[in-house]
């Protein structure tokens, strides 16, 4: 049962990994990348770790895909967040399509 569950969300993750890879060759600027590659990293990766930890249990091997499950989901947002927000104070600008610039308003 638990073997299935893990197949589970493995197939999830890497549906999760291909639409985010889809989304990095297909979106127009940087702040849309980031966020594309962020939400394939927490959401895929993280799911994927989580089905190797229930197809494994606590074994070796099932507490480190666990242990790196948590260690993403703790940096990756935080890590896409730092990086926006240090392009944005170098100055590269959003897509022509954007609608609002919410750091922008900020700085006034």
């Amino acid at each position: 049962m638990s073997e299935t569950i893990g197949m589970i969300f493995i197939v999830i993750g890497i549906g999760f990994d291909f639409f985010g890879c889809i989304g990095l060759i297909r979106l127009p600027d940087l702040y849309l990348r980031l966020m594309a590659t962020a939400k394939c990293v927490t959401l895929g990766t993280c799911s994927l770790m989580f089905g190797i930890f229930l197809i494994n249990g606590f074994t070796a091997v099932g507490i480190k895909a666990l242990l790196c499950a948590v260690f993403l989901l703790l940096t990756s947002p935080v890590s896409a967040h730092a990086l926006s927000r240090a392009a944005h104070k170098s100055g590269v600008k959003l897509c022509d399509e954007s609608v609002c610039d919410e750091y922008e308003k900020d700085k006034n």
